[in-house]
């Protein structure tokens, strides 16, 4: 059976006594839940404080980027090593706000998911098709793109060690929602298509839908067969909200 997973994305929200009161919440609800990892990503000036307040608990914690590169003249970047040094589990990669607003393009996402992986980093990759392409009826075909940039150049086996996060970018911060049938047809066809070059990467792939999940939502989404639990944006940073979500999970 596969793992779930449920990683919020705090995007750049946050302030050290607004996170401890919500890493607080979290640890007491959270802390050992069986059934479902529950992980957390931050921006970068807090993880520190993540290490320090998950450190020894059952949650993990991670970045929302990553550099590509290993160290030199990239004033602002972060490294992989960077992020190991706080004790990070997980790198987002290829979030649709980096693609449409920083210009990170299908090889750029997959150089940062190669680096997260030489690192011994769980890259979460994130896929998706923005409100025209869907209209478009060319979603399937933008997914595969940008799973294909990544399987050419790291090997399909390298997703046995990495979560997808289908991610339809029209459904991102929206309030619009996926019906649990959307979802898991996209769902699906990424499985289906990593099964098609190894059964067995595709079986244990966990992958994530991210996109307006809520409390309200969260259990009817993750039944759907293939939706392996969720990426979550905004309700990450209501404490009830995201505590609903993950035990929907488990």
């Amino acid at each position: 059976m596969r793992r779930k997973l449920v990683a919020g994305n705090w995007k750049m929200h946050g302030s050290l006594a607004e996170n401890q009161a919500l890493l607080g919440a979290l640890k007491a609800a959270l802390n050992g839940l069986q059934g479902a990892g529950v992980a957390v990503c931050a921006p970068f000036p807090y993880l520190a404080q993540l290490q320090a307040e998950l450190s020894g608990t059952t949650l993990a914690w991670g970045a929302q980027n990553v550099s590509e590169h290993a160290k030199g003249a990239f004033t602002g970047e972060v490294s992989t090593s960077m992020l190991k040094d706080f004790g990070c589990t997980y790198a987002i990669v290829g979030h649709s706000e980096r693609r449409s607003l920083y210009g990170e393009s299908d090889e750029t996402v997959a150089k940062k998911f190669m680096a997260a992986q030489a690192a011994g980093l769980i890259p979460i990759l994130c896929v998706g098709e923005t409100l025209a392409e869907r209209e478009g009826n060319i979603t399937e075909q933008v997914v595969g793109r940008q799973l294909d940039a990544v399987i050419n150049a790291a090997g399909v086996e390298a997703l046995a060690k990495a979560v997808v996060a289908y991610e339809p970018v029209w459904a991102i911060g929206t309030g619009k929602t996926a019906t649990p049938g959307q979802a898991q047809a996209v769902h699906a066809f990424i499985r289906g298509k990593i099964a098609g070059l190894n059964k067995a990467a595709a079986d244990g792939l966990v992958i994530q839908y991210g996109g307006s999940v809520k409390a309200a939502n969260a259990a009817e989404l993750f039944s759907q067969p293939d939706i392996d639990g969720g990426l979550i944006g905004g309700a990450s940073l209501i404490a009830d909200e995201f505590i609903a979500i993950c035990k929907a999970a488990a």
